[in-house]
């Protein structure tokens, strides 16, 4: 087929109903690529020959070297359908818009964006290694989505070649495998409806899963270029076996049979001990199986004559003579079975036109947006029936980085960039004049004139004057501007248009991820439309407008946009549609620093692109000026390092070792040291701070407590909010509801952008109160939460134990601050009302200052200076001090006239003290107990055959993981292990593992949190046993504290260590 003019395409995005928007998802190396290059070469595009090798939309170097993909790429393609009706043959002319997005776990924020711009899915599994992690990941993708998904059985042809399994056998494969995926999309639906109220109407989920006769299931071999529905088989044998093709279509999958001596179909039960075959192994399965039988496995070529003859497919004899097995066999399927036409037919049957999906989509995507009730009519309308003649609406799910000379140009670009080369030329040529001219005015300022221009160029920089340095110096600036100006990244916005015409010229407005339509002047930005792009792949096409429906590239929105966005060609009346989650967070960090300090301004610019490009990169600048990058994995890493030296920095850049994030936690053991104060028991501490005696209690945490607190971030985030929010009314006084209404919606956007609603404080309360249990140990202590820490959301609590209250409780918000027992009030009057002012003044600066111990504490712990995990820090009682340290404490110090201060400004100039001592206090109760490291985890599975499993196993050893499952995949020689391994000893896992076992076993890494390992980092043999097993220096490592030493090393803390061991072995050595 010869390939297909822009202008053919163009044409066809101005019918929605002609168009169809689909992505590809599935788990690495499944075969997405493979696919996309079968249904490229049937719009000519590639060759035929070369689809499943090219690799077309894998752009990169690295993608073609690593053979999987890292960025998501779009391309659209012309799909021309024949339908037979009453009115006679029709032709249906269609646009499909295809993305294809990466498979490894590291790039799921690539599947996150590229699913909210489709209305359909492709969901690739291989048929030999069945649902996988990422498998099932998609899946979840696209039923929060909402988008239609298709199944692609993918990789047939190995239950051939490989697994070598009968047609009947790869029959039960199939169907055990289909269950698997029904049984995913199945849990999906289950946990949605347990999280919905009972009281709501009963959904059907029929229309969820995936079935044979109902054609959303396509079985296929991208590799080999083949593929069928259920539909095809049914068209073949209508008129042989004389059935309607609806009938034919429900039979030829299940357990159906046909009975040739009666002509009928019949179930298992009419089998009677007649061993027949079902209908889908006897009229589909085995004929695939024959030819592959004559044509690779046992080649005959006598009967592949008589199969291409019963076929009717037209074979060149030199095809069939051909010692290539593989071109016989792709050249029969190519006429019989070909993918691209089992793919786009069934893509353009099942998946809905724009028109069709937005209806039924859109209104999911508002209710998810932050107000959208805010949205106007007018904008509502034009979405839900993409209406090409309403207002602009669109949503950017990621900014594309394309070099500038790759950008399609117009005929004045093209006559202006042959003008400009010139212009360049003539300015190099300028300049090595001037070079020359500095040589030779050196000759001439020295009245040399046996130097020639030559030697001049030559001179040492410290012999040339210092104008001759600094019209060196500017040279070199101007030959490094033009190099930066020659290879200049353009940012360009991955797009779906929902309603609307946007063309060329056109000022839209563009609304960031943190848009407030309550506050429509932040967060905006006008700015005008530069261009617009048909995304082919690798090749862009430039066009003046794109009508509704369509995924498109805009140009011009770079500086206005970070990531992702909206856009709308109204001021007022928009809504934010960026609130699609990206995944997980970044967990692999390092810092960076370019080899010249002078480069410090491209390497800044270069992260500023990076940020942009990536929707899972994050850049942070430290307090103390590093840059440091937030990576979602090694892979992720090593592709930004890589981008940002060759495309957006275009610098050389030095990286730390990757930083890995750790948590410091404490737990009872029956080891541990006795208490070191036996008259407050375990964790307890005593503090004497201003007048007042308080008793501060560490104590682990339930675990259940910790997991609860972890989950619900965002509710604890919401009840500050609200806390915050009655204090405020408290303090304003009387507000009018409407302030009320709008300070409690106040950063709503944040939960719903974060994908789970948060609890009320009722819901919460309960939880809590079931994951503490009914222990005496925790008698009331949902009633005695405080504060949450760190940065007020963390997993661990303030708790007030005291009689009266120092501190104000999490769930009470009408508590007051109350004069701590023990503290007696003065009897006249007078003194009464000015002490109790003082009083309550001081108290509340100590609550604060106690709170902010509390938060320092817990954010930065003592072993090595990072979070706690699991800790209450309880506040026993209050009592008052000595009076006189009292009154000295509270009321403060004298002042310059010789007056007391007030106690408050006392208070102040006392309170970093007073911080640092609750803080020092903290620690030293955390470490009345076992202290533990918490190490950040991966969990990882891998499916190796069992020949490689111990080998397998040793490199996890070595990396210090262990195993949690083995399984054997019923009827294939792969086991699936799922193992646990630290991150920190993550790093080049993949590599080692793919070496060990010579390509046959291959890891997916997925981070799984934080567990704690449990040995103590202050441990040393202290028992009989333990000095003669281990002696004095304790030969056996200890892991907690070479992790604990290395991260305090890289902080520049103390680390106690020997530097010199054995210094009676040391010698000198001889001068």
């Amino acid at each position: 087929m010869p390939p297909i003019s822009p202008e053919k395409l163009k044409e066809l995005q101005d019918n929605p109903d002609c168009v169809r928007n689909i992505c590809i998802l599935a788990h690495v190396d499944h075969g997405k690529t493979s696919l996309s290059d079968c249904l490229l070469a049937s719009n000519g595009i590639i060759s035929q020959r070369m689809a499943g090798k090219v690799r077309y939309l894998d752009s990169r170097e690295d993608e073609q070297i690593r053979g999987i993909t890292m960025e998501s790429s779009a391309i659209s393609l012309y799909f021309k359908v024949l339908s037979h009706s009453s009115e006679g043959d029709q032709t249906r002319e269609h646009l499909i818009n295809l993305i294809d997005s990466p498979g490894h776990i590291d790039f799921s924020s690539e599947v996150s964006t590229a699913s909210r711009l489709c209305d359909g899915a492709l969901v690739l599994v291989d048929v030999v290694e069945g649902v996988c992690s990422q498998t099932v990941t998609v899946l979840r993708q696209a039923y929060m989505e909402q988008i239609k998904p298709i199944l692609v059985m993918n990789k047939m042809d190995r239950l051939i070649t490989e697994l070598k399994l009968t047609p009947m056998e790869a029959y039960v494969h199939l169907s055990k495998l289909l269950e698997k995926v029904n049984a995913v999309m199945g849990s999906f639906f289950a946990s949605e409806r347990m999280e919905q109220d009972e009281t709501e109407v009963e959904m059907d989920d029929e229309h969820l899963y995936f079935s044979p006769e109902a054609n959303n299931v396509i079985f296929a071999s991208a590799i080999d270029g083949w593929g069928f529905t259920i539909q095809r088989f049914a068209v073949i044998y209508e008129k042989k076996l004389g059935m309607k093709r609806a009938a034919l279509e429900k039979c030829l999958w299940g357990d159906y049979y046909l009975d040739t001596k009666a002509k009928k179909v019949i179930t298992s039960k009419a089998l009677k001990g007649r061993s027949l075959k079902p209908m889908f192994v006897q009229f589909v399965l085995d004929n695939i199986w024959a030819v592959y039988d004559c044509t690779m496995m046992n080649r005959d070529i006598d009967k592949t004559e008589k199969v291409v003859t019963a076929l009717g497919v037209k074979v060149l004899p030199r095809d069939m003579r051909s010692k290539d097995t593989k071109l016989l066999l792709t050249t029969i399927f190519s006429q019989w079975l070909p993918l691209s036409s089992a793919v786009l037919v069934t893509v353009i049957d099942k998946i809905p036109a724009p028109t069709a999906a937005q209806k039924a989509r859109v209104p999911t995507i508002l209710e998810s947006a932050p107000h959208s009730d805010l949205i106007s009519a007018e904008v509502r309308k034009a979405m839900l029936s993409c209406d090409a003649s309403g207002p602009v609406s669109a949503y950017v799910s990621k900014m594309v980085a394309i070099p500038e000379e790759d950008l399609p140009k117009t005929e004045e670009q093209r006559t202006a960039s042959s003008e400009e080369k010139d212009i360049r030329e003539r300015v190099r040529r300028a300049r090595q004049l001037a070079r020359q001219a500095l040589g030779n005015g050196a000759d001439e300022s020295t009245d040399n004139s046996s130097v020639t221009a030559t030697a001049a160029t030559s001179k040492p920089q410290h012999e040339l004057s210092l104008r001759e340095q600094v019209a060196a110096l500017e040279l070199a600036q101007d030959d490094a501007q033009e190099e930066q100006n020659a290879k200049k990244e353009v940012l360009i916005g991955f797009s779906r248009i929902y309603s609307g015409t946007l063309h060329v010229g056109d000022e839209v407005y563009v609304l960031g991820p943190k848009y407030d339509p309550r506050k429509p002047n932040e967060h905006i930005h006008k700015t005008p439309v530069t261009a617009l792009y048909l995304m082919m792949g690798r090749e862009l096409v430039s066009l003046e407008s794109v009508p509704s429906g369509n995924v498109v590239g805009i140009g011009g929105l770079e500086g206005s946009l970070v990531k992702s966005g909206s856009i709308f060609g109204v001021e007022r009346g928009g809504v934010n549609l960026a609130g699609v989650s990206i995944g997980g967070d970044p967990i692999v960090r390092v810092a960076l620093e370019p080899e010249h300090p002078s480069q410090l301004p491209q390497l800044e610019k270069g992260l500023r692109l990076l940020n942009q490009a990536d929707p899972c990169v994050r850049v942070i600048l430290q307090e103390t000026g590093e840059h440091v990058l937030l990576t979602a994995g090694e892979l992720h890493l090593e592709r930004c390092l890589k981008d940002l030296r060759e495309r957006y920095a275009r610098v050389e850049i030095q990286s730390s070792q990757p930083i890995v994030p750790y948590r410091e936690t404490i737990v009872r053991t029956n080891e541990m040291a006795a208490p070191k104060s036996s008259d407050l028991g375990r964790g307890g501490v005593v503090l004497n701070i201003v007048g007042m005696c308080i008793k501060l209690r560490i104590r682990p945490l339930p675990k259940e407590v910790t997991e609860l607190l972890i989950t619900k971030r965002n509710t604890i985030q919401k009840l500050r909010q609200n806390r915050r929010l009655h204090n405020n009314i408290n303090k304003l006084g009387d507000a009018s509801a409407e302030q009320i209404q709008e300070a409690t919606e106040q950063d709503e956007d944040d939960d719903l952008m974060a994908g789970e609603r948060p609890l009320t404080a009722e819901d919460f309360r309960h939880r809590l109160e079931v994951a503490f249990g009914k222990s005496s140990e925790w008698s009331r202590a949902v009633d005695k939460i405080c504060v949450f820490g760190p940065k007020h959301v963390g997993p661990n609590m303030l708790m007030d134990y005291s009689r009266n209250g120092l501190l104000r409780k999490e769930f009470d918000a009408t508590s007051e601050k109350r004069t701590p027992e023990g503290i007696e009030e003065p009897a006249n009057g007078e003194s009464t009302t000015k002490n109790l002012k003082a009083s309550s003044t001081v108290e509340s600066s100590i609550a604060e200052m106690i709170v902010t111990g509390f938060e320092l504490a817990t954010a930065a712990g003592p072993l090595c200076a990072e979070p706690l995990e699991g800790v209450a820090c309880i506040v026993e009682s209050v009592e008052s001090a000595d009076d006189r340290t009292s009154d000295v404490a509270i009321n403060g110090d004298f002042n310059a006239s010789g007056e007391r201060e007030a106690g408050a400004v006392g208070a102040g100039r006392a309170s970093g003290q007073i911080i640092a001592k609750v803080r020092g206090a903290i620690r030293q109760g955390f470490l009345d107990w076992s202290p533990r490291i918490m190490l950040a985890m991966y969990s990882i599975e891998i499916q190796a055959p069992a020949e490689v499993l111990g080998r397998v196993y040793s490199v996890i050893g070595r990396r210090r993981g262990r195993i949690a499952s083995e399984e054997m995949k019923e009827g294939t020689p792969f086991f699936n292990v799922r193992a646990f391994v630290p991150v920190t000893e993550s790093f080049g896992l993949s590599e080692e593992l793919r070496k060990r076992t010579s390509g046959a076993a291959s890891p997916q890494l997925i981070f799984a949190g934080f567990e704690i390992l449990d040995e103590d980092p202050f441990w040393v043999p202290t028992t009989e046993e333990e000095l003669e097993d281990l002696g004095e220096i304790a030969d056996r490592e200890n892991i907690a504290k070479k992790y604990m030493d290395a991260v305090r090393r890289r902080k520049g803390l103390f680390v106690e260590e020997k530097l010199v061991k054995n210094a009676e072995k040391q010698r000198t050595l001889k001068r």
